[in-house]
């Protein structure tokens, strides 16, 4: 017997959903949908390994939950749920906890850039959450990821978590009858990620050889989801570029990073390769393919802006949606966990 195909991600509740969260990780989210059974979750146990306003997280929660749903994600198909409503994620990690070893976190390059040099101040939560993501994902068997680049490093701890734990309980596992995959012997998968998409890194509007992020602090930098039309316009007109015209093939985009950024956005927003875009827009003026990229992406984003802002405005239909979609990924979560501590030896 196989593992059942099921995809799992999801989106740190953490300040203003911004274009890249939508073309990097949310429109593919939308995309698989008609091919896996879905599992999409608002990590707050991973936003609070940094301290977080009480009031400000719940609203961001809510946020979040209105971006899957004004993007395409159905909720009443798949399952929308906040990570906090389903103990097992905390459960399961304390027990991945014990199968990593100190070594495996230590190579972990984001702890490190996020601690900075004040690492000794840092929280435990923000040492140990890659062992929390591998729990969010192995919790419900998940055998695909679909994730950045950023993240490729957390989700192969999360392959060498299940591995072990599949090596040092293989007995065990086989004994009860509980392995699944080709050799019927492994209880986790081993979780492949689907990274990929024409814009997986988008980036910062005023530097190109930076991420598009939240925390960055001009506004400037970044498309957020709920900007008006006028706002998105004057960014786009706004983002730093270079003198030379669009070149006519791909290959005339290395070491021109911001040019390479919004072809990259525009061919994701597009749907179309970047050869194409240039094919449309090579050897013309930046003030030309500016103009186009602002009705696309207005076109684009206004709907799903609008969406998000009547959701926003009704929090009692999103706490529905999010404590339905937790009650059925306790179901899911509750069986995983419960053969976990037979296959640990716990008693229950």
């Amino acid at each position: 017997m196989e593992f059942q195909q099921r995809v799992f991600s999801g989106v740190q509740p953490t300040g203003n959903l911004h274009l890249g969260n939508y073309l990097g990780a949310i429109q593919r989210f939308v995309a698989l949908q008609d091919r896996y059974d879905c599992i999409y979750c608002v990590v707050d146990l991973h936003a609070i390994t940094v301290w977080q306003d009480p009031v400000e997280l719940k609203k961001q929660i809510r946020e979040v939950t209105a971006a899957f749903i004004a993007s395409g994600i159905d909720p009443a198909r798949h399952i929308v749920f906040n990570q906090s409503q389903v103990s097992g994620h905390a459960e399961l990690a304390w027990v991945f906890n014990c199968v990593a070893r100190l070594g495996w976190l230590n190579r972990m390059t984001q702890f490190k850039e996020k601690a900075g040099k004040d690492r000794e101040n840092a929280s435990v939560g923000l040492y140990a959450y890659p062992s929390l993501m591998a729990a969010d994902i192995l919790l419900y068997r998940a055998t695909h990821v679909p994730v950045g680049e950023d993240q490729k490093q957390h989700l192969e701890l999360t392959r060498d978590i299940a591995q072990k734990f599949n090596s040092d309980f293989g007995p065990t596992i086989t004994r009860l009858g509980l392995g699944l995959g080709e050799t019927g012997e492994a209880f986790f998968p081993l979780t492949e990620p689907l990274i990929g998409g024409p814009a997986a890194r988008v980036m910062s509007l005023r530097d190109g050889s930076k991420k598009m992020s939240k925390s960055d602090p001009s506004d400037l930098s970044r498309i957020n989801l709920t900007d008006e039309a006028d706002q998105v316009a004057s960014k786009i007109r706004k983002a730093k570029t270079d003198p030379e015209p669009l070149p006519t093939e791909a290959e005339g985009l290395k070491g021109r990073p911001e040019a390479d950024n919004l072809v990259g956005i525009y061919a994701a927003l597009s749907d179309m390769p970047k050869e194409q875009v240039l094919a449309d827009f090579g050897g013309g003026q930046f003030s030309t393919f500016k103009s186009a990229l602002v009705d696309l992406a207005v076109a684009k984003l206004g709907p799903i802006g609008g969406e998000m802002k009547r959701l926003v405005a009704e929090p009692e239909h999103i706490d529905a949606i999010l404590r339905d979609g937790a009650a059925r990924a306790r179901v899911l979560a509750d069986e995983t966990l419960n053969q976990v501590k037979d296959i640990v030896g716990f008693v229950r």
